[in-house]
């Protein structure tokens, strides 16, 4: 493992977190001791890839793309309605104690783990062994019809739906306000390998409630008023709120962004879910197969959009390219006009300066001298008067800007 992981610039221990998240057998402590006795256990076998599976791993990060979901149902054998007794599923074995020692809440409150790549359970610590008994009932009875279920692996780009958990939707939720809690990651169920996110929340229905001071609410049928007092007010009031119901739902949606999905199933006082086990799964294999064909359907279009944003982008491109052809075109003119304008203005003034020093050949020599010192003066005063390093700065259009695009490709 160290020499392995010095190729990546790793340590050993980080190594094997690696193949940990991989899922590759590595030798046990003290295998090499072993084998230079021929004592050491057979080499373990590489198993097979499920779906799910975290097959690449990058030192930067950059994985691959998920493989394209496809449906394809091998039943191993009829599922049953509940799971065995002593049959518990990785994702529900030892998550009561995240569930039960999560963030302080108030009395009939749903519970808030710290821990946050757990299974995606919304409920009441009421309400916590029925709705783990049935996340562990479902997740068997898929897995025994050949679907597994898992946490969604990392860096696949995989999106938890927003969860309703009132039990009567009556108008748009404001989801930015929720004190819900809610996994790092979907539980997700592979059909084949399309993936479809589960999610199992206890319903809240509206209680009325009532404040009896120090910040505590309780039932309002609940309440005892105290006996009357000349010396005691009773200083309380009712409100509205959305209290655990015990009665759970499950919510079954599209964990790909590019397809929005979803639906549920919420057991009633006389109908609980575990009784639904069979008609769920079927459900949920039905909805796999239209998936796919929505999420191919979904693929079609992006690649249009996608070939017309490029197809936008190379006109822009064209149309910027030309722009700037006619802007260069349009410089250099303005330009050699001002190298031509700058021309006839220095010669003008070079016929001049010419004109006076002929004239000073017929003065005296001291008027002469006198000129010539003058003419001295202004010609350093002018500077360089040379036009031909004024037609020399002239650039010419394709100086200015090179074209991108030959008149042929247009």
């Amino acid at each position: 493992m160290t020499e392995v992981a010095k190729s990546f610039d790793v340590s050993g221990s980080y190594m094997a977190r690696v193949c940990t998240v991989l899922n590759v057998p590595r030798p046990e402590r003290g295998y090499w001791a072993k084998l230079a006795v021929g004592k050491a256990p057979a080499r373990d076998p590489l198993p097979e890839a499920q779906p799910g599976d975290q097959l690449h791993w990058s030192k930067d990060g950059k994985l691959h793309p998920p493989p394209r979901p496809r449906v394809q149902i091998r039943r191993r054998r009829a599922p049953a309605t509940l799971a065995p007794a002593d049959s518990i599923h990785p994702l529900v074995r030892g998550a009561r104690h995240h569930f039960e020692t999560g963030r302080p809440v108030e009395d009939g409150a749903y519970l808030k783990p710290y821990k946050r790549l757990l299974l995606d359970v919304t409920t009441s610590k009421t309400c916590l062994d029925k709705a783990l008994t049935f996340a562990n009932n479902l997740y068997i009875a898929l897995q025994s019809t050949g679907h597994r279920v898992v946490m969604a692996p990392s860096g696949q780009g995989f999106y938890r739906s927003r969860v309703d958990e009132r039990e009567e939707r009556r108008e748009q939720r404001n989801y930015y306000h929720t004190s819900l809690w809610s996994p790092d990651r979907p539980t997700l169920v592979y059909v084949g390998t399309v993936a479809i996110g589960l999610a199992i929340a206890e319903m809240s229905e509206q209680t009325l409630m009532r404040y009896i001071g120090s910040g505590r609410y309780i039932p309002d049928a609940d309440y005892v008023p105290p006996k009357a007092s000349r010396r005691f007010t009773d200083h309380t009031w009712t409100t509205t709120r959305e209290n655990p119901s015990g009665r759970l739902r499950l919510v079954a949606y599209s964990p790909y962004s590019r397809v929005s999905w979803t639906t549920d199933w919420q057991e009633t006082k006389s109908a609980p879910l575990d009784k639904s086990l069979r008609t769920i799964v079927r459900a949920i294999e039905a909805a796999a197969v239209d998936l796919v064909a929505q999420l191919e359907e979904a693929d079609r279009k992006a690649e249009i959009a996608r070939r017309e944003r490029e197809a936008a982008e190379e006109r822009r491109r064209r149309e910027e390219d030309h722009r700037r052809i006619q802007q260069s075109v349009k410089e250099s003119r303005d330009h050699l006009g001002q190298v031509i304008q700058q021309w006839a203005e220095i010669m003008s003034i070079e016929q001049f300066l010419r004109g006076v020093e002929e004239h000073a050949a017929n003065l005296s020599s001291a008027e002469r001298q006198q000129v010539l010192d003058r003419l001295t003066l202004a010609r350093n005063f002018l500077g360089n008067q040379n036009p031909l390093e004024f037609f020399m700065s002239w650039k010419t259009p394709t100086e200015r800007y090179q074209p991108r695009y030959r008149d042929d490709e247009e």
